[in-house]
């Protein structure tokens, strides 16, 4: 049994392979635990991959590609039109393991981990600032409440400080503290 491609479907705890040979033969139809798909892995020689290309297909096209595959991504829209039966992990990694042999098929670069942390901090960075925004614009609509009325921003958050630092009367204890 001499395996020449693989489709993988990926997830937090179960992984489907499909796994074929030289004349797409299927020769492996099975699910694997996190801890077996590694043992899998390590134990087979070195062939083609396919992966749809998601959040943690990054991190295992670059574990697979250390144990000499060759990993390619690609993204989930293009996989589609090649799952030929319902939508369950056995059918997708078959969709995959065919998709990625086709010629025309695009793929998506493996990141590497400093270019992940960036956009995670990216996206962690603008997540903050909303979360900012909409605890300020609720702080300034009650205290519109109470007949306090600020601009927006970092410069109205600051003036309801002042206002509130100052027993302000319109303000109840309760809301001072």
């Amino acid at each position: 049994m001499e395996i020449a491609t693989i489709g993988l479907d990926i997830a937090k705890h179960v992984f489907q392979v499909h796994a074929v040979d030289a004349d797409g033969a299927v020769v492996i139809r099975r699910r694997y635990s996190r801890a077996q798909l590694m043992k899998f892995f390590e134990e087979l020689p070195p062939c083609l991959v396919g992966i749809e290309a998601c959040g943690t297909a990054h991190y295992w096209g670059r574990r697979l590609e250390a144990l000499g595959h060759d990993v390619r991504l690609m993204p989930a829209h293009y996989v589609k039109p090649y799952v030929k039966r319902g939508k369950n992990d056995a059918a997708d990694a078959e969709g995959i393991c065919e998709a990625v042999t086709r010629p025309t098929m695009r793929f998506v670069p493996i990141k590497a981990p400093d270019t992940q942390a960036l956009a995670l901090l990216h996206r962690l960075r603008t997540q903050f600032v909303r979360q900012r925004t909409g605890m300020l614009n609720a702080l300034r609509a009650g205290m519109a409440e109470f007949g306090i009325v600020t601009n927006s921003g970092l410069g109205g958050a600051t003036e309801i400080l002042r206002i509130a630092s100052t027993g302000d009367d319109r303000l109840p204890e309760l809301i001072r503290d």
